[in-house]
């Protein structure tokens, strides 16, 4: 007789919630969330914050329409780099999902309560104190791999950042 053994342990939190993500990118036309969640890395750093994605739209031609939201300073910068932002998006999805992109303004007061919707997780501040670096690479001294050992004074660093800020 063999035993059915359970799913025990930790479970990655993306997986958790992988579904519910799915569902309400789906309402607005997002087939892939990635497209959502990984946007700064999609468009650059330079035009993720003066445009967001809204919605896609599938119509009854070839190729779907990006909408996204921008306020009325930076339409024309958005404008002028449409064709960029199709390619970049087209290259997210891995085929031509995206035929047109529609720009929509807003005012300024609009477009940040929509900004705040898609924050991006804060990025680690790498001016830290001399001390605290100090104090994690003493911490990460004894691991031999050279990656790893990295990667834990970069972990510890910022450990040690956040608490003293609180």
């Amino acid at each position: 007789m063999q035993k059915f053994r359970r799913k025990r342990g930790f479970e990655r939190a993306s997986s958790l919630v992988a579904n519910r993500v799915r569902a309400a990118g789906e309402t607005r036309g997002f087939a892939v969330s990635r497209l959502l969640t990984h946007w700064d890395d999609i468009v650059g750093p330079d035009l993720a914050p003066r445009a967001r994605p809204v919605e896609v739209g599938y119509g009854k031609s070839f190729g779907a329409t990006l909408t996204l939201l921008c306020s009325g300073p930076n339409a024309p910068i958005v404008e002028m780099q449409k064709e960029q932002i199709r390619e970049r998006v087209n290259a997210c999805y891995g085929y031509s999902a995206i035929a047109r992109v529609r720009i929509t303004q807003t005012s300024a007061h609009g477009f940040a309560e929509q900004q705040a919707a898609f924050e991006s997780a804060p990025k680690p501040n790498p001016a830290e104190a001399p001390e605290v670096r100090a104090k994690a690479r003493q911490a990460a001294e004894a691991v031999g791999d050279d990656t790893l050992r990295q990667a834990l004074e970069r972990l510890g660093a910022n450990i040690l950042s956040q608490s003293k800020q609180t």
